[in-house]
């Protein structure tokens, strides 16, 4: 009687020990702990930063590519606009659109993956080849399709990332799915009556999310890395949006007069993805049941 009282307690209390154990894991690995500081940092800048330095879009003509100064920390652009101001209000832009296109395609993918997974024969067949098409492109080439064809702008820039991003999370479920659908707990949870939808999101689903939080994490970084890709060749935000790729866009053909204008972005978007990489390494050898 004690044990079946007093088991849902130990259940609790085993999860919040697993989770507390996989953050200190997480904390004591080099790489992810750098990338947790440059990402809190560029946070803290993208949160606190852009209310005091003013509007990124103001121009003043009388101090274009002017050198970092006490004034502009990080000097003006060729319009006289405060490299810093537009860098901050750029990592809100990104970091917004990075978190939003991973969480789109991750449930898109997610979908099919676990109907293709839990229905098999000539769904599976159909919704496999439906991915396999997808990732026949490349995903930039893709990705520069459909955002032509929608219009150049920073919510089509997110559509388009998101639609070229789910057939790695649909490939990943459904593998997860084949491994897990014939193991004991799911057999006793169907006889025990429990739904197709139940099991799948009840069992099936919580017990994939480990390699889903990986994929995840770097996933981020690519998405901000494709659509800065979009935005410098034109297909992105439009200027004057403050978006990291269309910043170097605009400010290329001044490198050698102002090379702050151009490469402030550039570094922004290399120490993003660059934290989102090593935070998903991190996880990756935490989550891994070997590493343990």
């Amino acid at each position: 009687m004690t044990t079946s009282v007093f088991s849902p307690l130990a259940a609790v209390r085993n999860v919040l020990k697993d989770r507390r154990s996989a953050v200190r894991r997480l904390l004591r690995n080099p790489g992810a702990l750098v990338g947790l500081i440059i990402l809190a940092l560029l946070l803290i800048g993208a949160l606190l930063l852009p209310p005091l330095l003013g509007s990124p879009i103001a121009q003043n003509l009388d101090i274009r590519l002017s050198a970092p100064s006490g004034a502009h920390l990080l000097g003006t652009d060729q319009l006289g606009r405060d490299v810093l101001a537009r860098t901050m209000n750029g990592a809100r832009l990104s970091l917004g659109l990075g978190v939003s296109v991973m969480l789109a395609s991750l449930v898109i993918g997610s979908v099919i993956g676990l109907l293709a997974g839990l229905l098999g024969g000539w769904w599976d067949e159909a919704l496999m080849r439906l991915t396999d098409i997808f990732l026949a492109f490349p995903s930039l080439i893709l990705a520069m399709a459909i955002s032509a064809a929608l219009g150049p702008n920073l919510i089509n820039v997110m559509i388009a990332v998101a639609l070229v991003s789910w057939p790695t999370y649909a490939r990943l479920i459904r593998a997860q799915v084949l491994a897990l659908r014939e193991r004991e707990f799911v057999d006793a949870a169907r006889a025990l009556g429990g739904s197709p939808t139940r099991v799948a999101l009840r069992h099936l689903l919580p017990n994939s999310v480990a390699p889903l939080l990986v994929q995840a994490s770097f996933d981020v970084g690519s998405a901000i890395l494709t659509a800065a890709g979009l935005g410098f060749i034109g297909f992105g935000a439009q200027p004057p949006t403050p978006e990291w790729g269309a910043m170097v866009s605009e400010t290329r053909n001044y490198i050698s007069q102002a090379p702050w204008a151009s490469s402030t972005p550039a570094i922004a978007i290399l120490l993003t993805v660059l934290a989102f990489n090593l935070i998903g390494d991190g996880l990756r050898d935490v989550l891994d049941p070997r590493g343990r």
